[in-house]
């Protein structure tokens, strides 16, 4: 049995002259929450997407549990239990949250009303909307039919989050969830980011916020030039320190990889 939840191992990529990966290496621990961050164009997304199902390296493998894997589409990493919360969160504005929650996953009634018609089985949904919003503790969402267009944007994070959570069997990965959030909504949002972790989902997290990163993250996987250049402890290094070994003002210590 793999110590590694998700892994990839010398993922290369490229766009015509253009490397977006270079031999890029990873791995997260079933029990984590691990930040990755690296400098604008160092390739993090093209990982984040290739881990996501939304890009087909050109060589190098994934693997989840120590089983490699094929990803032909998000769906597929979906199937393998792999929720990904993108900075647009993908939800559909006039919908409720309930049908946000189950968009694209609908649950059909039993019997022929669901086999023939295609009717909803609208109260399950709602149950196990209100369940997983109460899981994650959301509180401030009192209305399961509200739609989401009235919702503030940490209610918003909070569904897609919630969303993710009833589907990721295995691993959550949030894309910069508290980019265009203000001070008291990106607290709800880090408060969330730990709950998954409780829920005992592993996590991972894409943020340019380094006190956020240092806040929740148990591991820090610093991106550079296509590549992996070193994993890190928060409580080891300085923010200064990351942030130098980020940018090439520094170098990390050659064991930064055995974090």
């Amino acid at each position: 049995m793999s110590r590694f939840v998700l892994e990839a191992q010398g993922l290369r990529k490229r766009y015509g002259r253009v490397v977006a990966m270079d031999g890029v290496d990873f791995d997260l621990k079933p029990d984590e929450i691990l930040a990755v961050i690296g400098d604008n164009g160092a390739g993090k997304s093209t990982m984040i997407r290739a881990l996501a199902g939304a890009v087909r390296p050109d060589t190098g493998r994934i693997l989840i549990d120590g089983e490699p894997v094929g990803f032909r589409t998000p769906m597929d990493a979906r199937r393998a239990g792999i929720e990904s919360v993108f900075q647009n969160l993908a939800l559909s504005p006039a919908l409720s949250i309930a049908e946000n929650l189950f968009l694209g996953r609908e649950v059909r009634q039993k019997g022929l009303a669901g086999r023939l018609f295609g009717h909803l089985d609208l109260a399950h949904m709602e149950a196990e909307a209100r369940r997983q919003l109460a899981g994650l503790g959301l509180t401030t969402v009192q209305d399961i039919h509200q739609k989401v267009e009235t919702l503030s944007g940490g209610q918003r994070q909070g569904v897609a989050v919630a969303r993710a959570c009833a589907f990721g069997g295995r691993v959550v990965i949030m894309d910069e969830p508290t980019a265009a959030l203000g001070v008291k909504e990106s607290r709800r949002v880090l408060d969330l980011i730990l709950d998954v972790k409780r829920r005992g989902l592993p996590v991972v997290l894409v943020s340019h916020n380094m006190p956020h990163i240092f806040e929740v993250a148990d591991r820090i996987h610093i991106h550079r030039l296509g590549r992996r250049l070193a994993v890190v402890r928060p409580k080891d290094f300085t923010m200064s320190d990351v942030v130098a070994f980020m940018t090439g003002a520094a170098t990390p210590p050659t064991d930064a990889l055995a974090a």
